[in-house]
C-alpha cells in the first residue's frame, strides 16, 4: 500500500471542475459485488470538526460477531476546505487516510458516516476512501443527499431502494422498528444486498451501528478534551 502522502493526492483539486473530472474517473473503478471473503472486524468512522478549525477522524475496529472493541486510532489537522455539497471526501478524507495508517488492526470492511454510490457522480466519501485504499466500504448516513425513494416498513430490516434517474443507487433501511430510516449505499467492494446485511448485523439498541456510534462518540469526546 502506497503511504498515506502519497494517497492524499486523491484529495487534492484547484477548481470544481478538477475535482468533478476526479470523481468521475475514480468512480469507474467502483466495484458493486462482494470482494472480501472473511469478515472477522469491522471498522467505522466519524468525523467532527472544532470551532477553531481543526477536523478530527476517528476510526474504531470491532469484532463483528460480538461488536467488542478492538481498537481505536484519530487524526486532528486543520480544516483545508470549506463544506461544499457533494465533495465532503475532500474535506474529511485527508484526516481519514491518516487515522487509516494509526490503526493497530485493519478492519476488513469500513462503514463510513456518509454516502458510497448514492452520490451524484456515484463517488461519495464511502466510495472515495474505498478505492483510495482499496478496501471494502459502506456508506451509512443519516440524510439521503439525493434520489427519491419510499417509506420503508415500519420493522426492523424493512428497506425501500432510492432511485436516482432510474437506477438503484442505495437503500432505505429500517434498523430499529418504528424508527426513522437510515440511508445506506455500497462504497466499493461489496454489495447491494451485503451492505444491507452488514449494516443490519452491527445494530444494537440504536439506530446507528455500533462501529458508527461508538466512533462518534469518541470524536466528540476527543475533540472536547483537546480544547
Amino acid at each position: 500500500m502506497e503511504k498515506s502522502s502519497n494517497l492524499l493526492g486523491f484529495f487534492e483539486f484547484s477548481n470544481i471542475e478538477e475535482a468533478e473530472n476526479l470523481q468521475r474517473s475514480l468512480s469507474e473503478k467502483i466495484i458493486l459485488s462482494d470482494r472480501f471473503s472473511v469478515l472477522r472486524f469491522i471498522g467505522g468512522v466519524d468525523t467532527s470538526f472544532s470551532k477553531d478549525g481543526r477536523v478530527l477522524s476517528v476510526i474504531v475496529v470491532m469484532e463483528l460477531e460480538s461488536l467488542k472493541l478492538t481498537t481505536i486510532s484519530y487524526h486532528i489537522d486543520e480544516v483545508k476546505i470549506p463544506y461544499i455539497p457533494g465533495f465532503l471526501s475532500f474535506r474529511e478524507g485527508p484526516s481519514i487516510i491518516e487515522a487509516w495508517e494509526k490503526l493497530k488492526v485493519k478492519p476488513d470492511i469500513l462503514l463510513v458516516d456518509g454516502q458510497g454510490y448514492a452520490h451524484p457522480r456515484h463517488l461519495g466519501i464511502a466510495s472515495h476512501i474505498g478505492i483510495v485504499l482499496d478496501i471494502p466500504t459502506i456508506g451509512c448516513a443519516k440524510s439521503i443527499l439525493i434520489g427519491k425513494y419510499e417509506e420503508p416498513g415500519p420493522l426492523k430490516g424493512d428497506f425501500k431502494p432510492i432511485l436516482y434517474k432510474g437506477e438503484m443507487i442505495g437503500v432505505a433501511l429500517r434498523t430499529k422498528d418504528n424508527i426513522k430510516p437510515v440511508f445506506v449505499s455500497p462504497g466499493h467492494r461489496v454489495s447491494f444486498e451485503s451492505s444491507v446485511n452488514i449494516v443490519l448485523r452491527s445494530i444494537t439498541n440504536y439506530r446507528l451501528p455500533e462501529p458508527l456510534r461508538y466512533a462518534h462518540r469518541y470524536s466528540k469526546s476527543i475533540l472536547k478534551g483537546s480544547e
